[in-house]
Order: C-alpha cells, then structure tokens, then sequence
C-alpha cells in the first residue's frame, strides 16, 4: 500500500524548509477540520512529544497563525506574551525556544501549519521567514492540484448528456491527464488513468494500444491537442516546452499514421485511446 499523499507531502516540504532556513527543527500538518491542526511529521524532533497535538485555532503559536492567516514567530516561547500556552509543556519537552509558524493557505482557507525552530532564543530574520513561506508554498500548490484532481474524477464520473457534452468530457480527459504526472499518491495517480481509460472509450470504441505504442507523454499532448490547445497552451498545462510538445506530436504523428495534427486525433479516438 502506498504511504498517504499528505504524509509525503508534509515530509518533504519539512525537509526543504529544514534545508533552506538552516532551522534545525521542524514538525507540521494538516487541518482534520475548520478549527483543528493535528502535528503529524517531524523532523529534526529529539522526541516524540509534539506528534499528534491538536493544536486549535487561536492557541498557541500555530492557533495564532491559522486565526490571522499570516505566519507568526517568537524569539523566546517559554516567555512569550503575545500568545496563549495551552502546549508549553510539548514545546518544553523538546526543548523549544525560538519557533516560528507559517500557515498553508488554499483558496484563502488555512489547510495547514509548516513549524520551524531552534533550541536557542533567537531573532528569526526575513531570509528565515521568506524560505518557510517557500515550503508552505509548495504544499499549497499540491493541494490546489489533488483538490482539482478529485473536482475533475467526479465529473468524469457523471453521465454524457447529448452530443455537445463530448467536449466537456475531451476537456476532462486532457486536464486528468496533464495532472498525472504531478500527484504524489501512486494510489490517487492509478485511479486516475484508469477514469482516464474509461472516459477515452466512453464512444464506444474499444482500446487497441498495443497496435499504437504510444508513450505517456505524447498521448498527453494528443490530449490536449483534442481538447483545442495549440502547442504553446498545451506545453503550459504540462509544464513543457513548446518545442518538446512539437516532438511529443511528430512522434505521435508518425506511430499514429497521420499527416496532419487533427488526423492523428481521430486516429487515437478510432484507436480507443481519447475520448
């Protein structure tokens, strides 16, 4: 079984924040509700006293940070002033003083808290803060992308209404995908190739890749291709170059037969291989 996406996902922004700031400690999560953060990865921790806190919204340092939506910091936090103590004796445990908390925020909703700190009580400087809100960062951009991940499977999943709904399911098919490549989760990234096998013979025509061959890549420009993206658009949705897209299409071309961009369409879409 694969290890849970949000598990890698806080695992290797905590590393780069880490990595970047030259904190040695750094430990975060999730929020499991509107309210509510439970601390799931640590790393750099000499304990295990701040796995599973709760940490609530306005308690705390990081309470303080998911309330105002803006990263917070304190040079000494046994002393601090300006925010509550419910967790002192966890952040004792481990031997915190100066710490800093830097909230994951989607669509101007708080999703998680990055931590980073030191054993030592010291002024964190803007270099500091500038690379935590970077990791944040990053797993910002990975939520955005399971998020409209799990948007598009449930419109795969619903009906075909008419002929004019085969667009909207060629979009679907082109955005799944060009996400792909970009999920984490290899349980996640399964399932969605298989809707995207089953949304490419929604038509009626059987699948025949064998008679093809055609890679990943170059069935993903196909894709866009179909959905109406010219090689520049096509190239900013899967993050390539115009020119590589060019040689992903040639080559697709080629295997597929075709003289033309929209002869090789239809020759994937006879071939079962786009909706």
């Amino acid at each position: 079984m694969s290890e849970p996406a949000d598990a890698m996902e806080m695992r290797a922004a905590l590393a780069r924040l880490r990595r970047a700031t030259g904190l040695p400690v750094a430990f975060g999560g999730l929020l499991h509700d509107a309210r509510q953060l439970r601390i799931a990865e640590l790393s750099g921790t000499a304990t295990g006293a701040l796995r599973g806190l709760v940490i609530s919204a306005g308690n705390g340092l990081g309470g303080k940070s998911i309330a105002l939506s803006r990263p917070c910091a304190v040079t000494d936090y046994p002393s601090a002033r300006h925010i509550s103590h419910e967790y002192d004796a966890a952040v004792a445990a481990e031997g915190l003083r100066s710490v800093l908390a830097v909230p994951v925020v989607v669509r101007r909703k708080v999703r998680g808290v990055l931590y980073g700190a030191l054993r030592e009580p010291r002024t964190l400087g803007e270099r500091t803060f500038d690379a935590a809100v970077a990791a944040a960062r990053d797993v910002e951009q990975a939520l955005v992308v399971r998020d409209e991940v799990q948007r598009l499977l449930v419109a795969a999943r619903e009906p075909v209404a008419g002929p004019g709904a085969w667009e909207e399911v060629r979009e679907v098919h082109g955005e799944l995908r060009a996400l792909a490549p970009r999920i984490v989760d290899e349980g996640l990234r399964r399932e969605l190739l298989a809707v995207c096998g089953r949304l490419a013979t929604a038509s009626g025509n059987q699948p025949r890749p064998h008679m093809v061959g055609l890679a990943p890549r170059e069935l993903d420009v196909l894709a866009c291709v179909a959905a109406g993206s010219t090689n520049a658009a096509a190239g900013e949705r899967l993050g390539l170059k115009p020119e590589t897209v060019k040689g992903y299409l040639r080559a697709a071309m080629r295997k597929l037969g075709a003289h033309t961009r929209l002869e090789a369409v239809v020759a994937a879409r006879r071939a079962g291989l786009l909706p």
